[in-house]
């Protein structure tokens, strides 16, 4: 059995299209989903909140199976079935023992393909998304990351937000439901994969067996959704650069940041790089350091980088009393002017890259992110990648290249700030 280090793929495409993708786990339990290639930005303008509400459906009964049935599937057994919707992508994955492999590839292919969206259910069900979007407004925290965005790709669908909106979602019928999932839930536009102690051919052979069941042979099948739009560059006007909102909140809450690079851009991985030394988990990140740990002033403070397949966001996000918001400002600013102003010392970027390998070493662990991770970038890209290959690719970069990342994302006119206060 070959390390995590080592981890290889085995990859197979079934004659409707869907990818297969398998990697060995030394462990008896097994990891395995499907990714469909569909998310937020694929709705129409008459669908916000499609994505996630078929995702939530998709539990509600299918040809075969009703509610109560699909959640004891896999649960009998001490199973794990769950699922998620992003703004490109939703994912449907499960644990079980390996002996139950069997059981829970049968369920995915069924609920993915075969949901009925029963309009009495979706009727019950809206109101369960809509009291998620309440509880989500509550958390202005979280909100934040949304609406900054929105600002981000104004008329785009990767400013909208996952969840939608009430009012429309009530609007949404069954009729509306399967148009959806037939344009999108395509074979070829998902992944099954399966990452454990397993055979690949056994994987295959259980997933066409699965497939008999399901009728691919609908017209809307043949017929492609409409090619993804890149987000159009955008200037910050000076108009745009703080944007402030009253909320009725004890903290303030503040977003810098602006766009950044896609997957497909080599320079995403610059940032990754800077973004986890800036406000990465480690108590030692600069942002941390400097607003935390020195004058006291959040008690979060972090920072991320989010990659879509074309275009991405970078943020710093902090919480503080209303009265220190100008403070944390300049001081987030100071930092960031650290890193555009002059490279990093060779000394401070193989103290970054060291601290960032033994972050990707131990996240290597979790086998099930790893096998989402996995399944994510083999749905969008077509590709894999070990944790050498990732390490050697960080390995390779310079100082220059990455004061040059910095220079085109933390420079101020490149920023805009929203405040919650």
């Amino acid at each position: 059995m070959p390390t995590i280090k080592d981890i290889f793929f085995t990859t197979h495409t079934l004659p409707c299209g869907l990818r297969i993708i398998c990697a060995p786990c030394p462990t008896q339990v097994v990891y395995c989903g499907i990714a469909v290639d569909a998310g937020t930005r694929d709705e129409l303008p008459h669908e916000s909140g499609m994505a996630h509400f078929v995702e939530h459906m998709s539990f509600k009964g299918t040809e075969r199976r009703s509610a109560r049935q699909i959640i004891n599937r896999l649960e009998s057994v001490g199973g794990d079935l769950n699922a998620y919707t992003g703004k490109e992508e939703t994912v449907f994955y499960s644990s079980v023992l390996k002996q139950h492999l069997p059981k829970a590839i049968d369920l995915l292919v069924d609920i993915t393909f075969n949901s009925t969206f029963l309009q009495e259910e979706m009727n019950k069900e809206v109101e369960v998304v809509i009291d998620e979007i309440e509880s989500y407004n509550d958390q202005p925290s979280e909100l934040i990351y949304d609406e900054f965005e929105e600002i981000c790709f104004p008329q785009h669908p990767l400013g909208r937000n996952i969840l939608g909106e009430a009012s429309q979602l009530r609007q949404l019928t069954n009729k509306h439901m399967h148009a959806f999932h037939k344009r999108m839930y395509r074979p070829d536009r998902m992944v099954l994969f399966v990452y454990g102690n397993v055979d690949a051919n056994q994987v295959i052979r259980l997933t066409e067996k699965a497939l008999i069941r399901t009728d691919l042979s609908h017209p809307s099948y043949s017929i492609k959704p409409e090619a993804r739009v890149t987000p159009p560059l955008l200037g910050v006007n000076d108009s745009e650069r703080i944007i402030t909102q009253k909320k009725d909140t004890h903290q303030a809450h503040v977003i810098i940041g602006g766009r950044s690079f896609g997957g497909n851009d080599p320079r995403h991985l610059h940032l990754y790089l800077l973004n986890n030394m800036l406000g990465g988990p480690c108590m030692g990140s600069l942002l941390n350091l400097s607003l935390r740990e020195r004058n006291g002033l959040v008690y979060t403070v972090e920072s991320n980088a989010t990659c879509y397949t074309d275009s991405g966001v970078w943020t710093t996000y902090f919480g503080c009393d209303p009265c220190d918001v100008k403070r944390c400002l300049r001081l987030v600013e100071r930092e960031l002017h650290k890193l555009v102003d002059a490279p990093l010392s060779l000394h401070k970027l193989n103290a970054t890259r060291r601290q960032l390998k033994g972050q990707i070493a131990i996240s290597y662990d979790n086998y099930e992110s790893l096998a989402i991770s996995t399944a994510k970038r083999y749905l969008h890209y077509g590709t894999t990648q070990t944790m050498q290959q990732l390490f050697d690719r960080l390995d390779a970069l310079t100082p220059e290249q990455l004061w040059a990342t910095s220079q085109e994302v933390f420079t101020p006119q490149n920023l805009r700030t929203l405040i919650y206060q």
